[in-house]
């Protein structure tokens, strides 16, 4: 008995020698850089700067094993690549670097946004009514929906409207020859974020030539991003939908309101978290779990 005693006092006194100023200082110098390298990710998850990322760790690779080896020449190669690179990095991104400044600044690091299947049955009628008007008089639309790829770098291309979701205004911004008809309309967050936006054109020749524009584009965002896009024709009124890649086309009004179901419901309330409340549910609840089987 005394032995456990002497023990739990042992550990006991090594978990306060842990808990001292210089270690706490180090413990959240790490949460920091750990926050912010999340925070990165997710800034730059569906935009170009993806691939700048991934050759950053390829010259930070290559540099670590040159100088590991003893390439010394490989070694001051990447160390010069590093040093000028970051120069040309601010130059080439200032975009995102300063989408990323405004970002912090919106403050939206700790903040969290709710989405229901109440708010997506609503943005799925309001889609519809635009959708059968503009189909049975062959108005050309072009609606791409951010799902989880972020779409900024395409939302800046756009006319800011930042609207509540409306089948008559979806309808009024395709009306030819008004000011916001050419291009696409993106959907974030349950709100119209621009309008006259501009997609990727695809390459791809499995696309029909007899598609125009405004499919091809529909294509192409889907080659590149996980976004939900709906094209109408305006030589047919044909409905079609893009995602991951494939074309679906040809379809009547319950096969899409069937996909864009399938595709925006949520099967129970959802919340999209900011990483506070992940890690509280991480930590925090994992602690109540212990407490419970006790």
């Amino acid at each position: 008995m005394n032995v456990n005693l002497e023990d739990g006092e042992d550990a006991m006194q090594f978990i306060v020698s842990l808990l001292t100023w210089q270690n706490l200082i180090r413990l959240i110098d790490i949460l920091v850089i750990w926050f912010l390298i999340y925070e990165l990710l997710i800034l730059i998850r569906g935009t170009r700067a993806v691939q700048l990322f991934r050759g950053i760790l390829i010259i930070i690779l290559v540099k670590v094993v040159s100088w590991y080896v003893g390439l010394s020449t490989v070694s001051w190669l990447m160390d010069q690549v590093i040093n000028w690179g970051v120069i040309a990095i601010v130059i080439i991104f200032q975009p995102e670097i300063r989408r990323g400044l405004e970002h912090l600044g919106r403050g939206s690091f700790f903040t969290a946004h709710q989405t229901t299947n109440e708010t997506e049955e609503e943005l799925i009628k309001q889609l519809d009514q635009a959708i059968q008007y503009m189909s049975k008089r062959r108005i050309g639309a072009l609606i791409s929906i951010q799902m989880n790829t972020g779409l900024e770098e395409y939302i800046e291309t756009g006319i800011p409207l930042d609207a509540d979701i409306s089948g008559a205004l979806l309808i009024n911004t395709f009306i030819p020859n008004t000011p916001l008809h050419d291009g696409a309309v993106i959907i974030k967050d349950n709100r119209i974020a621009v309008a006259a936006a501009y997609l990727p054109l695809s390459d791809s020749k499995l696309i029909p030539k007899e598609l125009g524009t405004r499919h091809r584009a529909a294509v192409g965002i889907s080659e590149v991003t996980d976004a939900l896009t709906i094209v109408i024709s305006e030589e047919t009124g044909e409905v079609s939908i893009t995602k991951d890649n494939e074309l679906i086309r040809n379809m009547s009004q319950s096969d899409y309101l069937k996909f864009l179901r399938a595709q925006l419901y949520k099967h129970e309330p959802q919340h999209r978290d900011n990483l506070l409340t992940k890690l509280y549910a991480k930590f925090g609840r994992r602690g109540g779990g212990r407490h419970e089987q006790k």
